[in-house]
């Protein structure tokens, strides 16, 4: 396993990336109406704070499977990590389920180096 590799460490951007909240918004409109879906990606735009959480809890929170490290996304994100290029926060919404509206392959890119890594991410509440 390449853990022992000193680059096989994630770095992190301080602010996602512009086509972050798109993604987001795209995702979002499965879950709820177009417009609600466009409202929680102007929220996630709008939080400046990153909150840090470990990538097996936010798996567990959101339900999701941790994808298989032979995933073709997953890998893109694993080069990216072995390349030293930061990758973006991922983008949450807290709710039950949690809500893991952009950064999913990232999140278990992050899992597979150390699943107790913490992982910044841009939290918003889910509005009723």
């Amino acid at each position: 396993m390449s853990s022992h590799h000193p680059k096989a460490r994630e770095r992190w951007k301080s602010e996602p990336d512009d086509q972050d909240y798109p993604a987001a918004r795209s995702y979002l409109s499965l879950l709820v109406p177009g417009k609600d879906a466009r409202r929680y990606a102007k929220l996630l735009s709008r939080e400046k704070r990153l909150s840090h959480y470990k990538a097996k809890d936010i798996l567990r929170a959101s339900g999701l499977a941790l994808l298989a490290p032979d995933d073709h996304e997953l890998e893109k994100d694993r080069a990216k990590i072995r390349d030293g290029i930061k990758l973006s926060p991922v983008l949450l919404v807290r709710g039950e389920p949690l809500w893991v509206a952009d950064g999913y392959h990232r999140i278990c890119a992050s899992y597979h180096l150390d699943e107790d890594a913490l992982i910044p991410c841009r939290l918003v509440d889910r509005f009723a």
